[in-house]
């Protein structure tokens, strides 16, 4: 199965979304990097800090400034109709996830095997590759999610 076709499968688990916001929202990770190195098996010090450098810079340049555009546009805003206003946002909407299967398929081509480890395993050392701290319960959640 593909990383793209996996990662739309994890995502519909029970679970895996409200886990992946949390880490996106409150911890600062990204749920794109962290579901790859599940899929990828990896705990590879130096092939995820490969991935995390791509992830972080794809982030800077697409995802965040499209998040952004794609949050600001979801309340009211004076002297816009909300059906076009709308509609923009559901563009946006599309442009991100987009982008997020674009860092998913290049992210996909840095993982040329599979590398073993378990899912918690997996996202434990994604997590301390990103450089930002999170609960270890937060993570076994989404291990638990995911499978």
């Amino acid at each position: 199965m593909s990383l793209w076709d996996w990662t739309l499968s994890a995502y519909g688990q029970p679970g895996v979304p409200e886990a992946c916001l949390t880490l996106q929202d409150h911890y600062g990770q990204n749920s794109s990097f962290l579901l790859w190195a599940v899929w990828a098996e990896t705990a590879d010090p130096e092939l995820l800090a490969r991935a995390a450098d791509a992830a972080r810079r794809w982030d800077a340049l697409a995802l965040n400034p499209l998040r952004q555009v794609r949050r600001a546009l979801k309340p009211a805003f004076a002297g816009v109709a909300d059906k076009p206003r709308e509609a923009l946002r559901e563009d946006v909407k599309a442009a991100e996830l987009h982008a997020e299967r674009v860092l998913m398929e290049a992210l996909g081509q840095m993982a040329a095997h599979k590398g073993g480890a378990h899912a918690l395993q997996a996202l434990e050392a994604a997590a301390a590759a990103w450089g930002k701290p999170v609960p270890a319960d937060t993570l076994a959640a989404l291990a638990a999610a995911l499978g």
